[in-house]
């Protein structure tokens, strides 16, 4: 039907929805429909100059007007089957608003066990009873919660144009998002939970069971992640006195010329226990919100001999792994820092702790990585991210002094990208209209966002706002706003399918194509701007944040293919790829990859991480080592995927064998999560699909992965890396 003449926009007519709200009419949506009913050329070409001539000369219009004059139509050219058809939609569209925003409906599917609903988050195990009661707590909330939001919103949502995340949790509680934790203010001044005032600690046994506490204690208060920054930082003064302790206790039963080594051994022996304590005490918390604490924890920039001492512990205990089966741990979600300097080159002081990181990834997958460097110039200052990949800005206070603990996120609004390119049918202007028109929309759903946050009170969380989680201790009668204002805390934009976007233009091999990925950059780089003139007119920093989408890359994948059909390569995938990632079905090598995803943080500094996939690296840490070195002055955020699967029946160690439902051993074919270890990257942050499964197309995108670095490549991993520096530096060289 490309032959067929379009409705042409009408840019001047407003057009009323139900619930009065106003928005400029789009002919594309007409334009939809028509082609939908299965109508010929010559009928499509008719009703569409009815309507153009019903409709230029008026100011506004009505929904039900709209729909009124098409159906008027198609039965004056007697296209019977279509008004039928036309009226079977409309009420299959109310009725799926209706039946989303009924309590009783959300419950009754939550009970019929749909593996969208039980399946949507995979750190929460839908068959114990906290969980259970959470996911029927968030089936009410869901349903509030579409009558609360701004009909266009909520329908938006509804239909897939756009996302609200978090549904089961805000706008019906106005909590916060995700923090880095101000646990420095918490330790040093104490705090309260409960009943109970809880002084500073004065060792770092106590400093870590209280962040235990404190850990539990926010992730109940908001429904995002929690992170605590520079962590072997923020517990050396109170190893130090454990260190203090044991002088004192030295002088009384060691002869003078052991008593250092007697105190440094014992504090030795206090951190690792300690760091024990902490990451078992992580993986058997609890939230209010029945899944374990999404926890991120960030070291690697201490230099003394305790801080070292706290890093190494960190690293060795996670190596270890859990219990008398050696499991390895979800969380917390460790992240060591690079610099150069300090823990980069054989020179540095800190190489030997880079050394045993490189060994914790190739066994673990963790820790994650930060380069100092490209974090402060892509986001303004040095921090880790809130959870999984959040980044707040560089922001410093009304005395001029740099802030990063204590901040937050507000809440994720997510567009649909790949829906935009599939209705704008190769038309590039048709797209950027439709572009504008849905970033209209979430601009609507993220400023709502903002105050309906901003109705909390205090008291709600005491711990976040009175007693110094979120860096302030604000009265029961001041407003949170004061710690969200003038920038301080973030709200942001996410986005999901750039990959899919420019397939819908650019074939399926647009990664090579240098005007393709022009106008992936150009996309990305529009969304920061609209954010940018946002935060200009509000004074809240809105962040572009390149979306996990770990439901989310189903959800909209499946409601594009119930309206579009099965698209070669964009559909029929049955999911869609995370924000700026490169297809997970191709193997490029790491650089190559790293190389196609580098340019898209600059833009969207709210929220980014690389990674790449490895066959199984234990025995050639240093190939892993080439790409973190190369990657260095690359990107700000990378994170490592390759094989440390492990059964418990056969003593396999490897990678499990992919199947439709799950993954089995490839030696003995147990798949009882009882007796095996089966631990993939789900997004930001790692998951254990035997013990809980993951929604269907997360589930493929998973098991379709490529390794970007081969078995043969392995040896030869250092060569690349140097020749692919040597291609950058010959191109900058020819540019300047």
């Amino acid at each position: 039907m490309n032959n067929t003449i379009k409705l042409i926009s009408l840019p001047n007519l407003t057009v009323i929805k139900h619930s009065g709200e106003g928005t400029q009419f789009y002919a594309y949506k007409i334009n939809f429909i028509l082609e939908k009913l299965n109508l010929t050329e010559d009928i499509i070409d008719a009703i569409n100059q009815d309507l153009y001539r019903s409709l230029a000369s008026q100011a506004s219009v009505t929904t039900i007007e709209i729909r009124n004059l098409l159906l008027s139509l198609l039965k004056n050219y007697e296209q019977f089957d279509a008004v039928n058809a036309y009226n079977l939609y409309h009420v299959a569209d109310e009725q799926n608003f209706s039946d989303a925003s009924n309590v009783q409906k959300r419950i009754e599917k939550l009970f019929s066990q749909d593996e969208d609903v039980v399946h949507e988050n995979a750190n929460k195990d839908s068959r114990v009873f906290n969980t259970q009661r959470d996911l029927e707590a968030g089936a009410a909330s869901r349903a509030l919660g579409l009558q609360m939001l701004p009909p266009l919103v909520a329908k938006a949502h509804l239909r897939g144009d756009i996302h609200w995340h978090d549904l089961d949790y805000s706008p019906v509680t106005p909590a916060t998002n995700c923090c880095l934790i101000d646990f420095d203010n918490l330790l040093t001044n104490g705090y309260k939970i409960g009943n109970a005032w809880v002084d500073s600690p004065h060792s770092i046994q106590t400093a870590t069971a209280q962040m235990a506490q404190i850990i539990a204690n926010v992730a109940s208060s908001q429904y995002g992640g929690c992170s605590a920054n520079r962590i072997d930082q923020l517990l050396a003064p109170y190893a130090q006195m454990n260190y203090d302790k044991h002088i004192v206790e030295a002088e009384k039963w060691v002869v003078a010329d052991q008593r250092v080594a007697y105190a440094e051994e014992k504090t030795r022996k206090d951190i690792y226990d300690a760091m024990q304590a902490l990451e078992y005490e992580i993986n058997t918390l609890y939230s209010s919100q029945g899944q374990t604490p999404f926890t991120t924890v960030n070291f690697g920039l201490g230099t003394s001999w305790i801080e070292r001492e706290i890093q190494k512990a960190i690293l060795k205990i996670r190596i270890k792994g859990l219990g008398k089966e050696k499991r390895t741990a979800i969380f917390p979600k460790l992240i060591f820092t690079l610099k150069k300097g300090l823990n980069f080159a054989s020179y540095d002081p800190n190489y030997d702790i880079k050394q045993l990181a490189l060994e914790c990834s190739t066994k673990r997958m963790y820790p994650d990585l930060l380069m100092y460097d490209k974090i402060v110039e892509l986001t303004g200052s040095f921090k880790t991210p809130m959870g999984c990949r959040s980044f707040l800005q560089g922001w410093k206070d009304e005395n001029g002094v740099e802030v990063n603990s204590g901040r937050m996120n507000l809440g994720v609004v997510s567009v649909n990208l790949p829906r935009i390119s599939l209705f704008s049918e190769g038309n590039v202007a048709l797209f950027w209209e439709i572009f504008d028109e849905k970033m209209a929309l979430c601009h609507d759903a993220l400023a709502y966002r903002i105050e309906r946050t901003k109705e909390a009170v205090p008291e709600n969380a005491p711990l976040l706002y009175m007693y110094g989680a979120f860096g302030k201790r604000l009265k029961a009668t001041d407003s949170v706003d004061e710690v969200f204002k003038n920038g301080r805390a973030t709200i942001s934009l996410g986005y999901v399918g750039l990959y899919e976007t420019c397939l819908a233009f650019f074939g399926p091999n647009w990664e090579n194509n240098p005007e393709a990925h022009a106008f992936a950059e150009e996309i990305v780089k529009k969304m920061h701007d609209y954010c940018q003139d946002w935060e200009a007119e509000s004074g809240y920093h809105y962040s572009l944040y390149s979306t996990p989408a770990e439901s989310l890359t189903d959800t909209f994948c499946h409601l594009d293919k119930q309206k579009f059909g099965d698209i070669p390569n964009i559909t029929d995938k049955e999911y869609y790829t995370n924000s700026f990632h490169y297809d997970v079905r191709k193997h490029p090598t790491p650089f190559d990859k790293i190389s196609f995803e580098e340019v898209f943080p600059k833009y969207a500094a709210g929220g980014f991480i690389h990674y790449c996939e490895y066959p199984n690296l234990k025995q050639n840490p240093q190939a892993l080592e080439a790409v973190w070195n190369w990657a260095y002055d690359h990107v700000g955020y990378l994170g490592t995927n390759t094989c440390i699967d492990k059964c418990f029946k056969c003593g396999f160690a490897g990678e499990f064998k992919a199947t439709a439902r799950g993954f089995t051993c490839p030696e003995c074919g147990n798949h009882d999560p009882a007796f095996c270890d089966v631990v993939k990257r789900t997004c930001g942050y790692l998951g254990n699909p035997q013990q809980r499964p993951m929604v269907h197309g997360r589930h493929i995108e998973i098991i379709s992965r490529q390794k970007n670095l081969t078995k043969e490549m392995i040896e030869n991993v250092a060569t690349f890396a140097k020749t692919k520096q040597s291609d950058a530096q010959r191109m900058d060289r020819a540019e300047v």
